[in-house]
């Protein structure tokens, strides 16, 4: 190898490590989604989640659930249909959200799992 060569494998750009991992994931039928929280500084760059053994998905949903949030009446759009048919058959709870009552019912099934 060239100094330079070596250099590259050594030196990294962080979206090239991102990139493998992303594909690596994928290989494993993984999900790994790029995490943007507005309003907070230094959260992590992703999410990595792997399905969720159905035996384990009551505990998960306890814990940890994604909320699609709507205008009272609206329904979530075809690709965001799609999305969440995609978390959910990896075991994850996808929850859609039109009202206040709705996100209180969430949250209460949240707490009696726990």
């Amino acid at each position: 190898f060239s100094t330079f060569s070596l250099i590259w494998r050594l030196v990294m750009l962080e979206r090239d490590i991102e990139s493998r991992s992303r594909k690596r994931a994928e290989t494993k039928g993984w999900r790994m989604m790029k995490f943007i929280s507005p309003g907070h500084a230094f959260v992590p760059d992703d999410i990595v989640m792997a399905p969720i053994p159905l035996w384990l998905q009551p505990v998960i949903a306890g814990y940890f659930r994604f909320i699609e949030f709507k205008r009272t009446g609206a329904k979530p759009t075809e690709p965001q249909k799609r999305e969440h048919e995609r978390l959910r058959a990896m075991g994850f709870t996808v929850e859609v959200v039109d009202s206040v009552e709705a996100a209180d019912r969430v949250f209460d099934d949240m707490e009696d799992r726990l």
